[in-house]
């Protein structure tokens, strides 16, 4: 299978055109360990309230929520560089056929 990680749509495998984004792109690794951590810490935080100890539940929710927080910006950054250059590469090639973006 060819590589194809600079066009930004999947052209021959779907019709959706950003289906399986987030897994594909190596780039999106940051965010996606961020998102993980952040359910890590607040399940950390629940066991902890659970427990009765308030101020590591306090602490670890607020992490839960910053960690978590940042891996999803990352994510909607790195989607919006992808609508991007997806725009710009049907100004480079105006006779293709141009779907705008669903996501």
């Amino acid at each position: 299978m060819p590589n194809t990680s600079r066009d930004p749509v999947d052209h021959s495998r779907t019709t959706r055109q950003h289906a399986g984004e987030t897994m594909k792109a190596g780039v999106n690794a940051p965010g996606l360990i961020g998102v993980a951590l952040g359910i890590l810490a607040l399940v950390v935080g629940l066991f902890s309230f659970a427990n009765g100890s308030r101020t590591t539940g306090v602490i670890a929710i607020a992490a839960a929520v910053v960690i978590a927080g940042a891996g999803f910006a990352w994510l909607a950054l790195r989607h919006r560089k992808v609508q991007r250059q997806q725009v710009d590469w049907h100004r480079d090639n105006p006779d293709a056929h141009y779907e705008p973006p669903t996501s």
